[in-house]
């Protein structure tokens, strides 16, 4: 017997098995010999959903709190005496009167020049906000890289902190940011002012 034949008998005692398909747009589809027979009804996303409300912002500093656009409920801004909130690439999901917001656009991308719309946009109303010893959440989606980089430049430009003195800190009270790489990079090349 040939090593072609061989192989063919081989694949034919081979056990049929179904493999689920998921598309970037979470469909998923039932594969079976390497054709997809059917759509299946659940979606699924290739990650895990965290359906628990994050609506518990870290005190970072006496005017500074960082979470993620959960915290922008109009119980937590009372409960945390907050006064402005500062959105970063994702509005806050609800406006209440006697709050004052301020959005900035800012996708989550390391090759986003997150240091210019810092210092241009958000220093400044971060100021404004801790000069007049108001308080101030500083949100994005998940508060873990965009609204966490905000407060890093903020504690190394305004505070005089290191990169990794301002990183420990933060870090120390709201322990899943993480800055991606190209925001990571930009924080580090910051000098103190």
């Amino acid at each position: 017997m040939s090593l072609s034949e061989q192989l063919t008998n081989k694949k034919n005692s081979l056990k049929p098995t179904d493999t689920i398909i998921t598309l970037t747009n979470g469909r998923r589809y039932l594969e079976r010999k390497g054709n997809l027979n059917r759509e299946l009804e659940e979606k699924s996303y290739g990650f895990i959903v965290d359906t628990k409300p994050d609506n518990i912002p870290a005190k970072i500093t006496k005017n500074i709190y960082l979470g993620s656009q959960d915290c922008c409920e109009l119980n937590t801004l009372q409960e945390c005496n907050i006064q402005h909130v500062l959105s970063i690439g994702i509005e806050a999901p609800c406006k209440y009167p006697n709050i004052d917001y301020k959005y900035i656009k800012c996708l989550d991308f390391p090759e986003v020049d997150i240091i210019t719309l810092i210092t241009n946009e958000c220093i400044p109303f971060i100021n404004d906000v801790v000069k007049n010893d108001q308080n101030l959440l500083v949100h994005c989606n998940a508060g873990v890289s965009r609204s966490s980089s905000v407060v890093l430049a903020y504690l190394i430009l305004v505070c005089n902190m290191s990169y990794d003195d301002a990183y420990n800190l933060v870090k120390s009270k709201r322990n899943c940011i993480r800055p991606n790489d190209g925001f990571e990079k930009q924080l580090k090349l910051l000098i103190k002012s």
